[in-house]
């Protein structure tokens, strides 16, 4: 059963995650990172959107993937930093996993 969390876009903000909300799902950031695979990082930020914090628990390695290159953030049209909320969600992860 999927659980929705209609506050985790409110929960990563202390992991420096402010800007998932101006993604539209336009596919910019999947269609230029290198290493795009499942509609990797587009899928990952809409998971932020929809609440789904267990999606993202679930297969934490994937966010290590990310090369942070700067690719998606350049071609992204709503400033929406794709690089920087993978690595929000890093830091949000790494939280988890030491209890806090």
């Amino acid at each position: 059963m999927t659980v929705i969390y209609p506050d985790f876009v409110k929960e990563l903000y202390e992991f420096g995650v402010e800007t998932a909300l101006e993604c539209f799902n336009c596919g910019n950031c999947t269609a230029i990172c290198p290493l795009e695979y499942d509609l990797f990082p587009r899928r990952v930020i809409r998971y932020i959107q929809l609440g789904l914090k267990d999606r993202i628990l679930e297969n934490p390695d994937e966010l290590w993937r990310c090369l942070h290159c700067g690719l998606c953030t350049q071609t992204c049209p709503r400033q929406a930093n794709p690089g920087e909320l993978i690595l929000g969600l890093r830091r949000y992860v790494v939280a988890k996993w030491r209890g806090k």
